[in-house]
Parts: structure tokens; C-alpha cells; sequence
């Protein structure tokens, strides 16, 4: 058994609140007290009024986020409405009443746009759902968004991925606390990784920008896209379009900030994510989409992902199994 003081764990929340982001790290912290810990949950929001959450649930809250002394961790939940729109003053105000005294402040998801806006995350490393994490660094600009982690510490600040990673940050929170050996226990208990392997790159769709301006170079791109097995050597892209390879390199550098390697590259690392998403082996999958081989294929998946075909394909093959008759 733990020997432990009471650490005390405000969850801030307010109308919208994406209640996943709640329950997540709260099932970790109350998990982790059957094993020896003391944490004391309390929920906030702005005002002490209650709140209801993205789902229509309405859920009391324990005080304000002014009224209360301060908190060893206070975790920031995050909502849908955010960064749809602005965070409004006086959330980002009632948010940075609680953070400025915690002992340490962390969010869940989108909960980094209410720190960012309350100031808390300038000049930090942070995260959030891969899909808005552009939005952050362009809103927040003096925030080093680090798009692909799971969770991210700078200091006492932590910020996590998309919903679910609120769990892998509670496990993390609950591990600096407590070690490793608790911290197995409870994500035993709940059936998760104690720690992922990989960023959320993995659990991203494939990113299709807008089409290169130049005619000439879409022209390219299309024949890159529409057979990506073929010689898409620099030499022969070049050839195709009749220029020169350096003019080439500037074309794609200009209007894609890439080279012109690296398109082909993720052009065919995402048809082989396709690939592996059906069924095909990740040999096969290596083949139909061009890599020379299977070895080349596992290092665009550990640059990339951080991870290896066959066990990113163990992730995110279908559901379904076969079952004998």
C-alpha cells in the first residue's frame, strides 16, 4: 500500500465540456486510489454554476473556479465549441484563476485552447487533437505546438491529444506521483497501454493539401497520385515535364514546401496505409504501393509514425473476425 497525502485534483468545466474528457482522467485517479493513492476530485466551473456537457448530461460541480484554494493539479477539459469559435474572456479569465496557483495545470484535447487563451501556454510546448493542432499554433503563435504527441510536459504545463489521450496523461500524472509500479497496476485495472507507442499520427486520416497552382506541376502530381508504383525518379519527373531537375525541386519546394522524394513518398505511404487498413499484408502492401521493398516501407512507418506496419496494422485492422460455421 501507498502511503500518501491527499493530493487534490480540480477537473475545470463549463457548458459543452466534452464529457469523455472528464471520465477518462477521472476513472484514472479514482482507479489509482484502490491501489494506494489519495486523490480528491472536485469539479469547477467559471461561475459554481453546474453544467451541462456536450452529450445534454448536467453535472454539479463542487464550487468555482475563484472560490477554492489552490489545487496540487488542476486538468482543463476541452469541448467541440472550441476552436469553432473564440474562447470567450471570461472563461479563459476564470481559467487562469485556478492555473496560476496549481501546482501543476494540464488539459485534455481541445482544453489547450482555454489554457493558451488564459495565457498559461505561452512560450510552452504543447499539444491537442491532431486535427486542429494547426489552429492552435496559428491562434496561439507564442505556443510550440508539437502536433504528433500524445502528451506533452514543458515544465508543471501539460497538454494531451484527442480525447483518450486525457487516460495516457492521467497515467503519466499518476506515475510522477506514485511510480511505475501503481501506475501498471491501474492501467491493468482499465485495460490501456501505460504508455502508447507512437505519436497520434497513427490515428490521423491521410492529409490531402489543396492542388499545386502551376498546371505544369499538377500534371505531376496527378501522374505521381494515379500510379504510384511507376519511375517517379527525380530525373524522370523531370524528363516527363521536359525541365530541368533543380527547376523541378523549386516547383515542388515554392508550392508543396516539399521535395519532390518525399511527395512520392507520401503518396505512397498512404495508399500502403490503405492497404494494411484491408487486409494486405505488409509485404504485400510494400509492393502494391511502390516501396522497393518491405524494409523501406517499415522506415517511412518508424519516421512517421513510430511505429511498424505490422503493428500499426495490429491497431486499426477491421473489427470484424471470422468465426467457424
Amino acid at each position: 500500500m501507498v502511503n500518501a497525502g491527499t493530493h487534490r485534483v480540480a477537473i475545470f468545466v463549463y457548458d459543452g465540456v466534452t464529457l469523455l474528457d472528464i471520465a477518462g482522467p477521472a476513472e484514472v485517479f479514482k482507479e489509482a486510489n484502490r491501489f494506494g493513492a489519495n486523490y480528491q476530485l472536485v469539479l469547477l466551473s467559471p461561475t459554481g454554476a453546474d453544467v451541462t456537457s456536450n452529450l445534454g448530461v448536467r453535472m454539479a460541480v463542487d464550487g468555482a473556479a475563484s472560490g477554492e484554494r489552490p489545487f496540487d493539479t488542476l486538468l482543463v477539459a476541452g469541448s467541440d465549441h472550441y476552436p469553432r469559435n473564440q474562447v470567450p474572456a471570461d472563461l479563459a479569465d476564470a481559467a487562469r484563476i485556478p492555473a496560476a496557483v496549481a501546482g501543476r495545470v494540464a488539459s485534455v484535447c481541445t482544453g489547450a485552447f482555454v489554457l493558451a487563451a488564459a495565457g498559461v501556454l505561452d512560450g510552452k510546448r504543447a499539444t491537442t487533437h491532431w486535427q486542429v493542432a494547426h489552429e492552435l499554433a496559428a491562434r496561439y503563435p507564442t505556443c510550440r505546438v508539437e502536433a504528433d504527441a500524445i502528451y506533452v510536459r514543458d515544465g508543471t504545463t501539460y497538454t494531451s491529444a484527442g480525447v483518450t489521450a486525457g487516460i495516457d496523461l492521467a497515467l503519466a500524472l499518476v506515475e510522477e506521483d506514485h511510480g511505475p509500479n501503481l501506475t501498471r497496476d491501474v492501467a491493468r485495472a482499465l485495460v490501456v497501454y501505460m504508455q502508447r507507442a507512437g505519436g497520434q499520427s497513427q490515428f490521423s486520416a491521410p492529409l490531402k493539401g489543396p492542388p499545386p497552382r502551376s498546371p505544369a506541376l499538377r500534371r505531376i502530381t496527378d501522374a505521381v497520385t494515379a500510379d504510384p508504383r511507376g519511375d517517379h525518379s527525380l530525373s524522370g519527373l523531370a524528363k516527363h515535364l521536359n525541365v530541368s531537375t533543380r527547376q523541378l525541386t523549386r516547383l515542388f519546394h515554392d508550392e508543396l514546401s516539399t521535395t519532390p522524394a518525399r511527395f512520392v513518398e507520401s503518396i505512397r505511404f498512404d495508399l500502403a496505409r490503405a492497404l494494411l487498413d484491408q487486409g494486405h499484408t505488409a509485404t504485400q502492401a510494400a509492393t502494391l504501393a511502390g516501396f522497393p521493398s518491405y524494409e523501406s516501407l517499415r522506415r517511412v512507418f518508424a519516421r512517421k509514425l513510430s511505429i511498424s506496419p505490422a503493428a500499426y496494422q495490429r491497431r486499426f485492422s477491421t473489427t470484424r473476425r471470422t468465426h467457424a460455421g
